[in-house]
């Protein structure tokens, strides 16, 4: 099945993005104004129910969750939304890079040959029934055997070729967040997987240009963008996050979760240090709040649990690049993101398992009207729906607006020509 989504002119000049993680559900609503940069209007945020790994699992929950953030970003906006872009997060999608060829018998290449390789139908011919299209990017053309050809119109040969990045998701999985959406009032402008929206936001166009990996550190997933010669190469999950450090913490010195997350956030560290032998953590027990009987734990044993899983983490991120071959095209570059990111020593530890020699934190490009508190890395990748959908929207209707260190649309000229004509 392929449902192509190609985000119209907002309505209004608002742009509704939507984050369904799985511990926090995040909501921004943006209005831009003729040539002005895209302002936040309303922000809404929700502790997740219902949702593991970027999938529902209640879809009462999740529809709660889901009102309460819309909710609060309209209330504060002062505006009704109908239609929102989604990103997809979790084990949902599959990305893959897809080849093949067609004749040409040596007339010069146009807009027809063009719509003949790049149609859907060729495409979805070879997936699974479950499966459906999020994104499918021409990543390069090749015209008789030769690599490297940007845009083939106007040039002549015998076989147009061409590499596509396809990414697609579990159909079952898109239902039911439509549905949850709808039974929120709400219709998916488009969908977009995670890890390319954190980074419209978080990448600047030279790394994408130069070869870079994004690793976008969540709640429950973690996500990976690959970057090479300014387009999305590859796209991952694992289903590994922030809150396995905390139940790692709470299993491991037999405190409640909400306590574990408090020490994470206060003492937590992935690198040990000296002093921490020293210093003795208060660590309330299960079953003992009433009481408030604490166990005195040193800090070194805090960081002894949290280190292993984010060790993990980053190892399974190496593999995974490795094993679909990614690993050498990134080059030295990583931008880590998303709130799990936030833990001192995760940049170092990053560097260390990866062989990557520049880490670097990434925060979300700046948007006017942004408080603080919906600044941080953890807001990443609703701020990259935001800037997605008014590129998309600026380039629909024949103005691209692009402030200064934003990359440019990660689509270019063809990639709208494909939306146009599909």
């Amino acid at each position: 099945m392929h449902r192509h989504q190609s985000p119209s002119k907002p309505r209004n000049g608002l742009v509704a993005a939507l984050d369904i993680g799985t511990t926090k559900v995040s909501c921004l609503i943006a209005r831009k104004e003729g040539t002005r940069p895209p302002r936040i209007l309303g922000v809404g945020h929700h502790a997740a129910a219902g949702i593991k790994h970027g999938a529902i699992v209640d879809m009462d929950q999740a529809e709660a969750t889901v009102r309460a953030a819309v909710g609060a970003a309209e209330e504060m906006a002062g505006e009704n939304i109908h239609s929102i872009n989604v990103a997809l997060s979790g084990q949902v999608f599959q990305s893959r890079l897809v080849a093949y060829d067609i004749g040409i018998s040596g007339h010069e290449i146009g807009d027809q040959d063009l719509r003949k390789i790049l149609d859907a139908s060729r495409l979805s011919a070879g997936l699974p029934d479950d499966q459906e299209i999020v994104h499918s990017i021409p990543v390069g053309y090749a015209i008789d055997g030769n690599r490297g050809v940007r845009d083939p119109r106007g040039m002549f040969g015998d076989r147009l070729g061409v590499n596509l990045h396809v990414v697609t998701a579990a159909t079952n999985v898109m239902r039911n967040i439509d549905t949850c959406l709808h039974r929120c009032h709400l219709e998916a402008e488009s969908h977009v997987v995670s890890p390319y929206a954190s980074a419209m936001s978080a990448l600047v166009e030279d790394e994408m240009k130069l070869g870079v990996t994004l690793i976008d550190m969540g709640g429950g997933t973690t996500n990976i963008a690959v970057f090479f010669d300014g387009e999305l190469m590859h796209a991952d999950c694992i289903p590994v996050g922030g809150l396995n450090v905390t139940n790692d913490i709470a299993r491991g010195l037999s405190t409640p979760v909400q306590h574990a997350e408090r020490m994470k956030t206060l003492y937590g560290n992935c690198m040990p240090s000296p002093k921490d032998d020293l210093e003795i953590l208060k660590v309330q027990l299960i079953g003992e709040e009433q009481t408030g009987e604490t166990n005195p734990v040193p800090r070194s044993m805090l960081v002894g649990i949290i280190r292993p899983r984010i060790e993990e983490t980053f190892e399974l991120v190496r593999d995974r690049l490795n094993s679909a071959g990614f690993e050498k095209i990134s080059g030295p570059r990583v931008v880590l993101t998303g709130g799990a990111s936030l833990l001192p020593g995760v940049r170092e530890l990053a560097g260390d398992i990866l062989g990557k020699a520049q880490v670097r934190m990434a925060k979300p490009r700046y948007l006017e009207g942004m408080a603080e508190a919906a600044s941080g890395p953890q807001f990443a990748t609703c701020a990259g729906l935001v800037n997605y959908a008014f590129e998309i929207s600026e380039e629909n209707s024949g103005r691209t607006y692009r402030p200064k260190d934003q990359p440019a649309s990660r689509f270019g000229r063809l990639g709208q020509w494909f939306r146009d004509n599909f």
